[in-house]
């Protein structure tokens, strides 16, 4: 009954390492508008990112202003000019801000009860790039009309789906790992031979954080193969990476030091039986059989 209640434990633990690693991942690191900001930070000086954004506000200048014959001369220089923009400080901060109202907006939406699509209002990010283009003397520039032009950043029905899941990763991404730890502790401990059994957990932690790291790969590729024709896939490549740099890293962090444990465990096992066998009495010799006398 011991053999199987350990065994049933690890069993367990294993299978709760991917599950609380998504988890615990989900709600610290993409459940804090902090972390949150502070992980997509880097990318606004990032090359894909810039240019998809130099793309995207380039079209949006041009669908406002008329040029005639040379739109070509004046699309060429509006984008240099808003690419130069991309790199400067002003353009950091309006990159942190649309991040922050954009993950406080969804945050807020899951986190109620209200129904309807999750909206962000791009007014105060218009007029801050703006003011910096008429700076640098842009051509047209004060042109650009401010409006209070609402993007749609997560549909009613997928909020919907969203919502139950978002509040299941809440619960989950606290008790999961702690759960998981607790199964092996316990599974070590009523573990007849307790050292195979910190080999089988170790081994089995590492399976877990394998597949999930595995997952991690899948997950990128899909997202990316569902991406609408005008989204930069560099970018949105970029951005996945970053979001799933702390996962990734705990991921192999796991997966290391689950195959380490396994093997010191094994080389201490073997070495205590080799000691074992070797402290063993040796077999007393067997009696020569007794010659009748003639």
């Amino acid at each position: 009954m011991r053999k199987v209640l350990s065994a049933l434990l690890i069993v367990l633990a294993c299978v709760l390492v991917p599950l609380g690693g998504l988890s615990a991942w989900a709600k610290y690191e993409i459940g804090d508008t902090g972390r949150y900001v502070d992980t997509m930070a880097p990318l606004a000086a990032g090359p894909d990112v810039q240019k998809a954004i130099a793309d995207s506000v380039t079209d949006g200048v041009m669908n406002q202003i008329e040029v005639g014959p040379l739109e070509g001369e004046v699309r060429a220089y509006v984008r240099r000019a808003v690419r130069s923009f991309t790199g400067t400080e002003a353009f950091r901060a309006a990159w942190n801000t649309a991040n922050r109202a954009a993950h406080d907006a969804v945050l807020r939406a899951l986190r109620s009860g209200r129904e309807g699509a999750v909206t962000l209002d791009l007014a105060p990010v218009t007029e801050q790039l703006k003011s910096q283009l008429s700076y640098d003397r842009v051509p047209l520039a004060n042109r650009i009309p401010v409006e209070h032009t609402e993007v749609t950043v997560l549909e009613a029905q997928e909020l919907s789906t969203l919502r139950k899941g978002f509040h299941v990763l809440e619960i989950a991404g606290f008790w999961l790992p702690l759960a998981a730890v607790a199964l092996a502790v316990g599974g070590i401990l009523l573990a007849v031979r307790r050292r195979q059994a910190v080999t089988a957990t170790a081994l089995g932690m590492a399976l877990g954080a394998a597949l999930l790291a595995l997952a991690t790969v899948i997950g990128r590729a899909l997202t990316l193969s569902d991406l609408p024709t005008h989204v930069s896939r560099a970018a949105a490549g970029t951005v996945y990476d970053a979001l799933t740099s702390t996962l990734r890293t705990a991921t192999w962090f796991v997966l290391a030091l689950g195959l380490t444990v396994a093997a010191v465990t094994w080389v201490m096992d073997h070495h205590v039986r080799r000691r074992a066998a070797s402290a063993a009495p040796a077999p007393a010799p067997a009696p020569e059989p007794t010659r009748a006398r003639a």
